[in-house]
């Protein structure tokens, strides 16, 4: 159990955001890097990657993180992370469009093979991110969208699911509940409810287990429907029993 409330957990992300850019101070593109300018940008822009601490447009900052095909990717995204780590925590219109490719791209970044300090400052800030989100009474960024970018940038699902455990605070038992009946669909079907690059059975075994062991406490706490305390209850059971059950048709 954490002591974390939802105040301290802003504090917590409040100094994780300054600790990445102090870690990541003075970062910049590799000097050789190279973008083609009809499909990205213009070589004034590709030139301000090579300065350090420089803040960029909010198109800009975008098109850097989407490209897939810089040479050195981790150079390119140790120069931008500060900026963008603030601008993903401080919310957008559309957010689900866009965390599932953010953490994409940090994965393509290898950041946990950066230096000790700048990996720790990475980590730190999506573990203190992904506890705000958990317990703010109104977080930028939905827990279950957030959560496809902590494993797509980790590659692991263990630590999130963890964390999540650990916050016993009527919060996140909200943010349990929205969950499974945003992934309701997928999960009832045996598919992890979001496309990765990892492996995807693995992840969504894991993510039924954990629900099974840790949903039904939590939606009882809060006095949450019948039917999603049958959802976690179907997802338990082996497809024969699940289609026999008369609670399927609740969620086809």
């Amino acid at each position: 159990m954490t002591d974390l409330d939802p105040t301290s957990a802003r504090r917590r992300l409040d100094a994780a955001l300054a600790g990445l850019a102090t870690a990541l101070r003075g970062a910049t593109a590799h000097p050789d890097e190279a973008q083609c300018e009809c499909h990205w940008g213009s070589a004034e822009e590709l030139a301000l990657l090579k300065v350090p601490d420089v803040p960029l447009d909010p198109d800009l900052l975008r098109r850097t993180w989407q490209a897939p095909d810089w040479d050195d990717k981790g150079s390119v995204l140790r120069r931008i992370l500060p900026q963008l780590a603030v601008s993903l925590t401080a919310g957008r219109e559309h957010p689900e469009y866009f965390l599932d490719e953010v953490g994409v791209a940090l994965g393509r970044g290898r950041w946990p093979e950066w230096p000790a300090p700048q990996a720790a400052a990475v980590e730190e800030f999506l573990h203190a991110w992904w506890a705000y989100s958990l317990l703010a009474a109104a977080p930028e960024e939905p827990p279950h969208l957030l959560l496809v970018l902590c494993v797509e940038a980790s590659g692991e699902l263990t630590p999130w699911l963890a964390a999540w455990a650990a916050l016993e605070h009527p919060a996140a038992d909200r943010r349990l509940a929205a969950a499974l009946e945003y992934w309701a669909d997928e999960l009832i079907r045996d598919e992890l409810p979001w496309f990765t690059w990892h492996d995807a059975p693995a992840l969504r075994a894991e993510l039924a287990a954990w629900l099974v062991d840790h949903a039904p406490a939590r939606l009882r706490a809060q006095e949450s429907p019948a039917e999603l305390l049958h959802l976690v209850r179907l997802i338990g059971l082996d497809s024969a029993a699940r289609w026999d059950d008369p609670h399927i048709d609740v969620w086809l």
